[in-house]
């Protein structure tokens, strides 16, 4: 794209050109070239953008929402990370002690999560457990069992909190890239009311639903099978019971379409790694742990996972200097009715000579 000084320089030329002489660089004339090259240089700029948002492979935001929209998509919506809060008591209470819904607990980093319901601790109990979620949408809520302990105000009677299991299923919105990827791929795959990627899109559009994979004649000729996942796993019954309903009232003409959940397959990560000199071991083992975590969602549905891909999520978090992936083995092949979820994950340190 051509500079202001260079539009300036061809004014210039072409004035002389025609009147037959070349005007000063402080004369009146000169500026008022000059403030004409600059606002054709950003006229340029303004009609580069506008081209670039022209086309969905290089458009952004909200630009790029637009070209989606046309192709009946939408980006997806950050999602709450979900788990389960165990409230405890000091000692057995002789009477009944109500937790209620919205009760604010969180971890030492200050990441909030509330309860979703009312619950009691009852009398002679020592605990209870109560679903919750992330106040905040998004991958900070997906943290490790045992790292929220804190509770903002606390329920008469209860001494303690911490999560047995991890929270999981905590997206991010959908990045530029990802959509991007998603409006090309419905241009390559066209839905046509009979292939599989006509399924697929009816199913990801779903609230709830992060992939879906339709495996055609999977129980003989006539027959579609149709597996979910939610960005967190599998789907609920009212997911799968939603999609199934919206196929049945699209599938092609006799055909048995089925809407299944996909079968789980844990993985197991075994990981050492070692630190820049500046940061704590202990915080950036957190730090993995999180983004191992962040990687296993329900859109690795049908994919394999690879060990350059889990390797390259530890090394990409901040702080890590070096890392060594002790498992798995070996890559994992993608199969569209299974659904990759993480099992344990082990991150030590390298022992260095």
């Amino acid at each position: 794209m051509k500079t202001t000084e260079e539009i300036y320089a061809e004014l210039l030329e072409n004035y002389a050109g025609r009147a037959g002489f070349t005007p000063a660089d402080d004369c009146d004339l000169a500026i008022r070239l000059y403030a004409a090259a600059a606002e054709i240089q950003a006229l340029l700029v303004q009609a580069d953008w506008v081209l670039d948002q022209s086309f969905p492979q290089t458009a952004e935001g909200t630009y790029l929402d637009a070209h989606a929209q046309l192709r009946d998509l939408s980006r997806a919506e950050a999602s709450a990370a979900a788990g389960i809060l165990r409230f405890s008591a000091g000692s057995a209470g002789t009477s009944d002690v109500t937790i209620g819904s919205g009760t604010v607990c969180m971890t030492a980093d200050e990441v909030r999560f509330e309860t979703t319901a009312d619950a009691v601790l009852s009398a002679g109990s020592l605990s209870t457990d109560v679903p919750a979620r992330a106040v905040t949408a998004g991958k900070n809520g997906n943290v490790n069992a045992g790292t929220i302990a804190v509770m903002t105000v606390c329920p008469t009677g209860i001494t303690a909190v911490t999560n047995p299991a991890a929270f999981t299923g905590g997206t991010d919105a959908e990045d530029d890239e990802s959509l991007r990827a998603r409006i090309l791929d419905s241009y390559r795959r066209l839905p046509n009311g009979a292939n599989a990627a006509y399924y697929e899109e009816i199913a990801v559009g779903h609230s709830g639903v992060a992939a879906a994979k339709a495996i055609g004649r999977a129980r003989g000729i006539g027959t579609v099978d149709v597996y979910l996942a939610a960005p967190g796993g599998a789907p609920d019954a009212q997911t799968i019971a939603a999609v199934a309903a919206d196929l049945a009232a699209k599938r092609e003409i006799a055909v048995d379409v089925e809407v299944k959940s996909p079968t789980v397959s844990a993985v197991n990560v075994s990981t050492e790694i070692s630190v820049d000199g500046g940061s704590s071991f202990s915080a950036v083992r957190t730090a993995v742990e999180n983004a191992v975590a962040s990687f296993f969602t329900g859109k690795l549905l049908g994919c394999g996972v690879t060990m350059a891909a889990l390797q390259s999520t530890v090394y990409g978090v901040e702080g890590v200097k070096n890392c060594h992936l002790l498992s798995p083995a070996a890559d994992i092949a993608a199969d569209a009715a299974v659904l990759p979820v993480l099992g344990t994950l082990t991150v030590t340190q390298i022992v260095e000579a």
